[in-house]
């Protein structure tokens, strides 16, 4: 999907969108930045399972662990897109909403970048399995901080009330990582 460039020449992302942003493209940006919370989740607690349970973690099963889960995880996610779609509208999505769909589902997969360079290295013997998958879970949390900072920054609201609800955030995402825990 191709965006116009905005006044500066770039190319209008998920993090820098233009302040004349249509409402559709604010909505599309969302659901991507959404989708990436989603993934980031869904690899943070397949790492930490396996971090809590493997002794002897070896980094080819964690890799091929990770990126399997997580495409599934987004296959789930374009199936539910399409089915909500067709509940909502009655009909397919067009092309342009299709190209969506699978746009915020691929784009999801850029949050694994970190964890799977680590891993990959772990295979390689440059670093420990178990330094690897620390690295990754760390790289997780901050996407999410940088994700949270970036939807709390787009809603206008005064520096104050960002942080407050950016605070908030960070204890939601504390909570499900605690839960995870627990349930490992």
């Amino acid at each position: 999907m191709s965006h116009p460039r905005d006044r500066t020449g770039r190319q209008p992302d998920d993090a820098h969108l233009p302040s004349d942003a249509t409402q559709q493209e604010r909505q599309e940006a969302g659901d991507r930045l959404r989708e990436r919370i989603y993934v980031t989740f869904t690899a943070l607690a397949i790492l930490m399972a396996l971090n809590a349970h493997g002794e002897h973690l070896d980094s080819p099963t964690v890799l091929w662990t990770l990126i399997i889960s997580v495409v599934g995880v987004l296959l789930a996610g374009l199936a539910s897109d399409l089915v909500s779609h067709m509940i909502v509208h009655d009909t397919l999505p067009s092309a342009r909403e299709f190209r969506h769909m699978i746009a915020v589902a691929s784009r999801a997969l850029t949050v694994l970048a970190v964890p799977v360079i680590v891993l990959a290295l772990a295979y390689f013997g440059v670093m420990q399995a178990r330094t690897a998958v620390v690295v990754a879970i760390a790289a997780l949390i901050a996407s999410l901080a940088v994700i949270a900072r970036i939807a709390v920054s787009r809603t206008g609201l005064a520096g104050w009330k960002q942080l407050i609800v950016l605070a908030g955030i960070v204890l939601l995402g504390v909570a499900v990582v605690f839960l995870e825990q627990l349930a490992h």
